[in-house]
């Protein structure tokens, strides 16, 4: 998410770990610091799969969507890696 801001980069991160968590069901088991860390890990996950296939962008809409994709990624990963 470059050009973003660290408050920017928790804000968004922490919004796209929330809806992430309530996607995959984990909510009750995440406090707000560990959305937070999920939105913002997914954020670089999303941005490296999608430099990948060559696909670039900015602005707000487009990092939140990123750092969302890549969460619901990661929590998706972590349920895999538990069962």
């Amino acid at each position: 998410m470059p050009g973003l801001s660290f408050l920017g980069w928790i804000i968004i991160g922490g919004l796209a770990g929330w809806i992430a968590s309530k996607i995959k069901g984990t909510d009750a088991q995440q406090g707000l610091l560990l959305n937070i860390v999920v939105g913002v890990v997914g954020g670089l996950l999303g941005g490296w799969l999608l430099t990948l296939v060559g696909v670039s962008g900015g602005g707000w809409i487009f990092s939140f969507l990123t750092c969302l994709v890549g969460a619901v990624i990661l929590l998706s990963i972590v349920q895999a890696i538990r069962k």
